[in-house]
């Protein structure tokens, strides 16, 4: 009997964007359907047969959606033989239950096929802990839906709880058992990323950060300026462990300048999960170390403008200092006609900060690291510093970064002129 290999049937997926008249919103329904089917794309194994936007008046407690409306879903989803919706918004527990009964299918809200996309991106240790902590935070509000089929066991008047509330309160113990061991692994990993962060703190390189919209093209202008191979895809999520790499710039008056570290992030959306917020903290903490960043627009995308509102509004909840220098890379311009194209360089031109770039073609890159360049190009000052012969490390430091002008030495140490930027002196300050 010959062997034959047999994949997965892929599972059968249908996506439904709530449009919401009492809830304003930054973007189209359209645009926003569209995000939700990419997001789908973006879980392997499956194939989205069918979306729409679902207009709604008001919100049924029950169903989300009104009956007739229910009904009319049902019919489809029959005739597609659909095994899974994805709901693109909240969905209660309850709601959830409902409609899965309804329908016959698993439902999925948004914060749900989120979570799984980065439960099946996430690769380092610190990345598959933070998923699976923000899952059972979510898990924990929505054990109503596994335990329903023990209400009617319940015994006595209905006065106290029976094996239904008990299995839930038992159910609810052990994730918040697991939730304890979960953040003290994690506690420790930061640890161990603090004190990365804090020898890094002592090497001379400038952190360059770059944040975005998830796709907006991060990986791709990270690998251009680095020469890394970070994975790129036209894909939601394409990245979800941060990287670090060396870029040596080039120097204002040619050759090679300064080196400095750049960072990829995670990519931001839309109302991202408060749980993945919170678990991704540590990880997003990195943009706060930041001396400069650059924040990467998809700017063929129709709602780019909006993107870099979510951005920005990610940006001020995790407390990211308002002095520290911000880029605006306009990225994809490859992607964009001949006229529009034409319009965005007008106005790079007039505002300051701004830079249009290909990163897929490299148009515009060697631009980007010149202003990059010229940001770090502070004014300098020249001091003198008396070094006891204890103390070779600040000396070794000194001379790595170039910054000594002139050195004598008598019988108690060393005498040294520095040429040194502002930032280069915290630096020494803080080294140890």
């Amino acid at each position: 009997m010959d062997a034959h290999e047999t994949a997965a049937a892929p599972t059968r997926a249908y996506v439904l964007h709530p449009d919401l008249k009492s809830v304003k919103s930054r973007r189209l329904p359209e645009h926003g359907l569209a995000e939700a089917v990419s997001l789908a794309a973006a879980l392997p194994g499956l194939q989205v047969l069918g979306a729409e936007v679902v207009r709604l008046p008001r919100v049924q407690p029950g169903t989300l959606f009104g009956s007739g409306k229910v009904e009319e879903l049902k019919a489809t989803m029959n005739g597609l033989e659909i095994d899974l919706v994805l709901v693109d918004g909240p969905v209660t527990p309850v709601q959830q239950r409902n409609l899965e009964k309804e329908w016959g299918v698993k439902l999925l809200d948004r914060t749900g096929l989120i979570l799984e996309i980065f439960a099946d991106r996430a690769r380092t240790r610190e990345g598959v802990l933070q998923v699976e902590l923000a899952a059972l935070s979510y898990q924990r509000t929505r054990l109503v839906r596994a335990w329903t089929h023990l209400e009617r066991q319940r015994g006595g008047f209905g006065f106290v709880g029976g094996p239904g509330e008990t299995q839930i309160e038992s159910d609810r113990r052990a994730i918040d058992d697991q939730v304890i061991r979960l953040k003290r692994q994690l506690d420790r990993v930061a640890k161990t990323r603090e004190l990365h962060r804090a020898s890094r703190r002592k090497v001379p390189f400038p952190l360059v950060a770059l944040v975005g919209y998830t796709n907006a093209g991060k990986s791709t202008l990270f690998n251009q300026m680095t020469g890394a191979d970070v994975m790129a895809k036209d894909m939601l999520f394409a990245t979800l462990d941060p990287t670090m790499r060396g870029v040596t710039l080039p120097a204002l008056d040619g050759g090679l300048g300064r080196k400095v570290i750049a960072s990829d992030t995670v990519g931001f959306i839309s109302e991202l999960p408060t749980q993945l917020v919170a678990a991704f903290r540590a990880t997003l903490e990195e943009v706060l170390e930041a001396d400069l960043i650059l924040h990467v627009r998809d700017i063929s995308h129709p709602e780019s403008a909006e993107q870099a509102a979510d951005v920005a509004d990610i940006l001020t909840s995790l407390g990211v200092n308002k002095a520290v220098p911000m880029f605006e890379v306009w990225n994809k311009l490859d992607l964009v006609d001949a006229n529009q194209r034409e319009a965005l360089e007008v106005q790079a031109t007039n505002r300051a900060g701004v830079f249009p770039v290909s990163a897929l073609t490299g148009e515009g890159i060697a631009a980007l690291l010149h202003a990059i360049s010229t940001a770090f190009d502070e004014e300098k000052t020249t001091s003198v510093l008396e070094l006891k012969f204890s103390e070779g490390k600040r000396r070794s430091w000194l001379h790595g970064e170039g910054i000594v002008q002139d050195e004598t030495q008598d019988e108690a140490g060393w005498r040294i002129t520095v040429l040194w930027t502002a930032r280069q002196q915290g630096r020494y300050r803080e080294f140890s």
